[in-house]
């Protein structure tokens, strides 16, 4: 088997009763692993009873997207990992592309499908729609969606193409490459982590890509929705992590400055909005940054490439210039 389909799941009992069934099917020459986050329902239960076949690994507790993989992935052996969202619903032939490239192409490391909506098949889906970019302040948007703008799927994106990021919702990475990069950064816990791990990948010369040969649907939000404050919280912080540990020498201290002014705007925005708890989550961010900002400047790579942004400000794109969308920026 050339890949391991690595499903990481959290009390997700009836997530995976839904949509295993769809990885399975469509994955027969596959290994399928469910790497367990020391759930308290019934996962395993159900697991052993309803998916004899699937090799399950049992962290020894809830470590988050990233430790939680990283412990688990320490006993999978395939050449290719795609790891996978426990709300993934996938389709038949979604692995043999992803395949082709990684035999044919040795440089590239990363890859990620065209991640349609499960709740509206006809559009892109949040979390990584047809591929991910950062603008030069490190913000994420995608093609297919920027900030809350979600395209229609109308076979604009049909080309396979190099992005900056793929999505960790459905995300294949070369076991070399992950075990090379020491995996997700543990201090991330989750959200984000997977742009950090394509940042750092890139800097090492590997790139990332785009295929909409292989097609999978999301239903997002199932562990953590964005009305959740705790989201909030890890999107700000681990986006300040993020630029620490990659930005190039000369831009580290500018950039960040800038990106701290631009969540203390956010938050004015939070509170205007009634969302208090929100605005917190901004701040509670912010002193953990500054916490944790000596250990992640340690982190940073001898290389750091200037070339890692596709746009100077997706903010002012989408909300000044009303560009929203991707072909348009």
């Amino acid at each position: 088997m050339k890949t391991a389909v690595v499903i990481l799941n959290w009390n997700g009992a009836k997530l995976l009763q839904q949509f295993l069934p769809s990885v399975i099917e469509f994955s027969p020459n596959a290994t399928i692993y469910v790497a367990d986050n020391a759930s308290t329902d019934t996962s395993i239960e159900v697991l052993k009873k309803e998916f004899p076949t699937v090799k399950i690994i049992q962290n020894t507790g809830n470590f988050g997207f990233a430790r939680g993989y990283n412990e688990a992935l320490q006993f999978v052996e395939e050449p290719y990992y795609a790891l996978v969202n426990s709300d993934i619903e996938v389709t038949e032939n979604w692995l043999n592309p992803i395949e082709r490239i990684f035999d044919n192409e040795p440089k590239t490391a990363i890859i990620q499908p065209k991640l349609l909506d499960y709740k509206k098949k006809t559009h892109f889906e949040y979390a990584g729609g047809a591929g991910g970019f950062i603008d030069k302040y490190g913000y994420p948007f995608c093609k297919g969606r920027i900030f809350d703008t979600l395209e229609a799927d109308l076979g604009q994106y049909d080309e396979e193409t190099e992005v900056f990021w793929a999505t960790g919702a459905c995300f294949f990475i070369r076991k070399e490459v992950y075990r090379t990069l020491q995996g997700f950064d543990d201090d991330f816990f989750a959200h984000q982590e997977e742009i950090d791990l394509c940042w750092r990948a890139n800097n090492l010369g590997f790139t990332a890509k785009y295929c909409p040969a292989s097609v999978v649907y999301h239903v997002g939000g199932a562990t953590l929705n964005e009305s959740n404050p705790k989201k909030t919280f890890l999107n700000f912080r681990n986006s300040l992590l993020m630029l620490t540990k990659n930005l190039p020498k000369g831009k580290l201290f500018p950039i960040i400055f800038t990106r701290l002014c631009l969540d203390g705007i956010a938050g004015v925005q939070f509170i205007f909005q009634g969302k208090f708890k929100h605005c917190f989550a901004i701040l509670k961010a912010h002193f953990e940054f500054y916490h944790l900002i000596s250990r992640n400047k340690k982190k940073r790579n001898t290389v750091q490439k200037t070339d890692y942004y596709y746009t100077k400000s997706i903010v002012w794109s989408y909300f000044v210039k009303k560009k929203r969308t991707f072909d348009t920026l």
